[in-house]
């Protein structure tokens, strides 16, 4: 496949043609009763060049929700061909989380990711665009604020639990949320087929007291760099 030019304003005007042709099948409302959610995917990606080529692993961590306990994990891994630039994250990436997904014995019944969901320039982040291919409900859990038409997140209490609502144009976007205190907050937002409340909820309920993240884009993110340095010193993927 030929790297894709994201300069070329053609192409972009089509990648945003796509997501705001996806937007309507976004629902931020419960799919499913909270009460039966058995297992929550984590999802992460790592990068690295190689001779003027990029690279990249998705790593896929499936926990038990109610013990915490690590079920499966599962990766992908290949050429990138589509450089970053802010606000088409997920056609950078989808490629990779979709053949990690495949790879899993058991579908988990809710995928939380290490990036936006809601809370992107047309609603699209990595989380609500993988929604439409994974089937699933999903959550976008960022450790950075994509700052939207100007607007400023505002800092929670410093207690856990404590959060601001991100609100532009008098829609709510997503959620600075204290995780742990004294620590920096994390940026929440829906993926799809969830609502606000209970993507808040069910964050709080993965946070130990080894990270401000949850547990399963934690334990992904941490898998990403273990795979990454494995398929480097194997050459693999370079």
């Amino acid at each position: 496949m030929k790297k894709v030019d994201l300069n070329n304003m053609k192409l972009i005007n089509e990648l945003t043609n796509i997501q705001n042709e996806l937007l309507p099948k976004v629902i931020l409302e419960n799919s499913f009763d909270v009460n039966e959610i058995k297992t929550i995917a984590g999802v992460d990606l790592a990068y690295w060049d190689v001779n003027n080529t990029t690279y990249g692993t998705c790593c896929i961590v499936m926990i038990d929700y109610s013990t915490k306990e690590v079920v499966e994990k599962v990766y992908s891994y290949g050429e990138i061909n589509v450089p970053y630039i802010s606000g088409f994250l997920a056609f950078r990436e989808l490629p990779l989380v979709l053949e990690a997904a495949k790879k899993l014995s058991n579908e988990p019944d809710l995928y939380m990711f290490d990036g936006n969901g809601y809370l992107h320039y047309r609603h699209m982040g990595i989380a609500t665009h993988a929604s439409m291919y994974l089937k699933k409900p999903t959550i976008g859990v960022a450790k950075s604020y994509l700052k939207i038409q100007g607007v400023d997140s505002i800092m929670p209490k410093n207690i856990k639990g404590s959060y601001t609502n991100i609100v532009i144009n008098n829609e709510i976007y997503g959620r600075t949320l204290r995780t742990t205190e004294n620590v920096k907050p994390i940026f929440i937002s829906c993926g799809n087929w969830i609502d606000i409340e209970t993507s808040t909820e069910i964050v709080l309920n993965c946070i130990n007291n080894m990270s401000r993240l949850p547990i399963p884009v934690r334990l992904a993110d941490i898998e990403t760099h273990k795979i990454r340095k494995q398929l480097i010193e194997n050459d693999l993927g370079g």
